[in-house]
């Protein structure tokens, strides 16, 4: 069966697309851009391909499709830019097969302005057809919570803006197929803008909550029971609640060297937020001092060291620089993550505990980073000798709270 769609990339964003595709009923095929995330397991695999998905093996299976999506990873670059290698090298390849009459999507994390200026020069000069007239051209934010069972792409509203009218109305009428809801922007900038806006809100709040975590904790005030009682206002604020530090595929912009002026609110976010896993191992190393142990020398057990609770993705883990300032203050590290079973620091590895109460028994100091729904706190803060939770999550009075 000819497929109806391609999604480049089968990373954060686009395997959700993909299946959501096939769920629908849309034969779609893939092609993976780099090493991926959300890499599918054998039993998924299956389960897709008896839904009409296949695993793209050749370049020439993209001409015969009526859209296609552009989902590659945009990791930040040396410079601390966005690095476009990844969209650049599936645009070059679809370019070649790009056939009149196709809708072509960018969902990709990117930069106002990138879809017109970036992506459809290569599509035009590698296709030799002109967007908006022999094919379509329009952008829509991914929006991918990763472990949220509630929202998926079918009940998650989608916005898109196209080149012209008659490529927002083409992509509309794909999503139309996908979701519930599709929201019209005025264009392709203003959808990127979207994109822009939705990151930089949820990293500009968590900063914001990561910040009075501080000043909470010199106060002697539970933070957690503040956010509790905040959130019961039916109007004017959204809970967020502090953390290690923010990790995730979509990376906060402040659009310096794009625009005339930066924004000056997300570069004082990322500032607040890059400090906590140092702060977070300050905490440590005092509850350490306070019951008589130094960090030199203390074992400590890391409980879930991915970025977000019940998945296994590891992008951009505050676990990371944890890890590696536990070290070098001389502590031994060790970690326990039900979605991890190997994982390496500046190319080192870290000792897994497989057997988890026993090592969180063992540990001198034990610090829930991830709180995953297999772990039982209330039996783990009975074991532990001293319990640093950065999440909240145990039961009032039996750890340390952030």
């Amino acid at each position: 069966m000819p497929a109806d769609l391609a999604v480049i990339g089968l990373g954060p964003y686009g395997l959700p697309l993909a299946q959501a595709a096939v769920a629908a009923g849309i034969p779609t095929i893939g092609f993976a851009t780099g090493p991926e995330a959300g890499s599918l397991s054998p039993a998924e695999l299956r389960r897709m391909r008896s839904t009409g998905f296949r695993p793209g093996t050749d370049p020439a299976q993209l001409g015969r499709v009526r859209t296609a999506v552009i989902c590659a990873p945009t990791p930040r670059g040396a410079d601390g830019g966005i690095d476009l290698g990844q969209v650049e090298g599936a645009a070059r390849t679809l370019a070649e097969r790009l056939r009149p009459h196709t809708t072509v999507i960018l969902e990709s994390p990117v930069l106002p302005g990138t879809t017109d200026g970036f992506l459809r020069p290569l599509l035009e000069e590698g296709s030799g057809l002109r967007a908006g007239r022999d094919f379509h051209l329009a952008y829509s934010p991914s929006r991918v919570d990763p472990g949220n069972r509630d929202r998926n792409p079918a009940n998650t509203p989608k916005v898109i803006g196209g080149l012209t009218p008659a490529c927002t109305e083409s992509a509309a009428a794909f999503y139309g197929r996908l979701t519930d809801k599709v929201v019209r922007a005025r264009g392709l900038r203003e959808a990127e803008t979207v994109q822009l806006l939705e990151t930089n809100y949820r990293h500009v709040n968590i900063a914001l909550v990561n910040e009075m975590a501080v000043l909470c904790h010199e106060l002697g005030v539970d933070l957690w029971d503040v956010v509790r009682c905040a959130e019961t206002k039916p109007f004017g604020f959204q809970a967020f609640r502090p953390g290690p530090g923010v990790g995730g595929h979509g990376l906060p912009q402040d659009l310096t060297g794009h625009a005339t002026r930066t924004l000056r609110m997300v570069e004082l976010a990322q500032q607040v937020n890059h400090r906590m896993p140092e702060y977070v191992v300050r905490r440590a190393a005092t509850l350490l001092n306070e019951h008589g142990k130094s960090a030199r020398g203390a074992r400590v057990l890391l409980l879930g060291v991915t970025y977000k609770p019940d998945i296994a993705d590891l992008q951009g883990t505050p676990a990371r620089e944890i890890a590696v300032r536990l070290t070098e203050l001389g502590a031994s590290v060790s970690f326990h993550d039900p979605y991890v079973h190997a994982w390496s620091v500046l190319d080192r590895p870290v000792p897994r505990a497989d057997a988890l109460y026993e090592a969180v028994s063992d540990a001198d100091l034990t610090i829930l980073l991830q709180h995953h729904r297999t772990y039982d706190l209330q039996g783990l803060s009975v074991k532990a000798q001293l319990l640093l939770d950065t999440r909240g999550a145990a039961p009032t009075g039996a750890a340390h709270r952030l």
